[in-house]
């Protein structure tokens, strides 16, 4: 049989996190947090499994959790929507990118990706017959707006927007949202998908959502991700919102996919949020990137700027001008901790002896890996 997608893999996050686990190293390359959920979270689960909502819930999601999304939305970003037609919930933020861009993306539209793109985007625009433009991120990945302007033609019909970034954590300006705008009024067949699931984690700047932009809202779909917001990544429940019009498409695609997402997760989540509305985690996540900083600093690692999400990305061409992914190796194997390559977010694998660590890790994991980096990295310089 033909491959349909002879070019995939298996995914580089596996193959690291197997390296990792099979030489006992500290895991800082997949993106999941490694300390302990609210314990109301957990209480709340507890309790709704003795209660009588085992049974699929309403394809959209529970209508009561639907609500409190919308209120939610509103809250944040001053848009309101229709619940029964506007919301949908989904088996994490994963499986409603798939379902948007296989429900919207029709076969030969071009859709536009931002290298270094998340590896999950391609793929259903592949199968929709459709086509990705990768269109590179700027050094500081910002927006190049001069070459955005350049790439899109009349057969480009989606954008697809991560804010904030994954691998880099940038966080879109306003002065960004601008561009967008004068970009979107110059292309009207120009539709926008906004993959948000870091939203509540910023830093130093707000974030800007596709939600408030009242001139595209028959033109957008966003996505975001409870897994992300209330660190419960393995819970994998997100939620999609979009005008009604584009909305009950995806539902179409979304209904023969999973039909409707695990009850008991929802029943929770919105007993959960009876009491604690989705907010700002940078609470949280700020310290933690700040003492993963602190502690590389005048090691030999250069630090990126990190504006939101909870990675961190580094160069390491002081240490070293070797392929990203055998440094990765190296690193796993002399120092004892992983981390993911960046060329692996770029369709052309531009390797620019960059790496991504992930923060989202109790302080003590965090401390064992940077004095685990220090060593390496003092040993390394010296012998540089």
């Amino acid at each position: 049989m033909t491959s349909k997608l002879p070019h995939l893999e298996t995914s580089i996050f596996t193959l690291i996190s197997q390296q990792a686990q099979a030489a006992g190293a500290i895991n800082l390359s997949q993106g999941f947090p490694d300390f302990p959920v609210d314990p109301l979270l957990v209480e709340m689960h507890q309790e709704v499994l003795h209660q009588n909502c085992h049974q699929y819930t309403p394809m959209s999601g529970l209508p009561k959790l639907l609500d409190q999304l919308a209120d939610t939305i509103q809250r944040h970003y001053g848009r309101k929507l229709q619940p029964a037609t506007e919301l949908l919930v989904t088996a994490g933020a994963t499986q409603g990118l798939f379902a948007t861009l296989t429900a919207l993306v029709h076969q030969g539209d071009e859709v536009v990706l931002f290298d270094p793109a998340y590896d999950c985007y391609e793929t259903p625009i592949i199968l929709c017959g459709a086509k990705p433009i990768h269109i590179p991120l700027a050094h500081d990945f910002a927006p190049d707006w001069e070459l955005i302007y350049r790439k899109i033609s009349p057969k480009t019909k989606w954008m697809v927007i991560n804010n904030p970034h994954n691998p880099s954590g940038y966080v879109w300006t306003a002065a960004d949202f601008t561009e967008l705008l004068a970009l979107a009024e110059k292309h009207p067949q120009l539709h926008f998908l906004f993959d948000e699931v870091y939203e509540f984690i910023t830093f130093n700047k707000p974030h800007l959502s596709g939600h408030q932009l009242e001139q595209l809202q028959n033109r957008l779909v966003v996505v975001s991700s409870f897994g992300k917001s209330l660190h419960i990544t393995g819970w994998k429940i997100g939620y999609v919102a979009a005008a009604a019009s584009l909305m009950a498409e995806i539902k179409k695609v979304h209904q023969f996919m999973v039909f409707s997402v695990n009850s008991l997760g929802q029943h929770t989540l919105s007993a959960y949020l009876d009491q604690k509305p989705l907010g700002s985690a940078a609470a949280l996540y700020q310290p933690k990137r700040d003492l993963f900083r602190a502690g590389l600093q005048d090691t030999g690692w250069e630090l990126l700027s990190c504006e939101g999400s909870y990675f961190q990305v580094a160069s390491y061409q002081a240490f070293s001008a070797e392929p990203d992914r055998a440094f990765c190796t190296r690193l796993i194997e002399e120092a004892g901790v992983a981390c993911i390559p960046l060329s692996v977010f770029y369709e052309d694998r531009l390797d620019l002896k960059r790496v991504r660590f992930c923060f989202a890790k109790t302080d003590q994991t965090l401390q064992a890996a940077i004095e685990k980096l220090q060593q390496w990295s003092n040993l390394n310089l010296k012998n540089t």
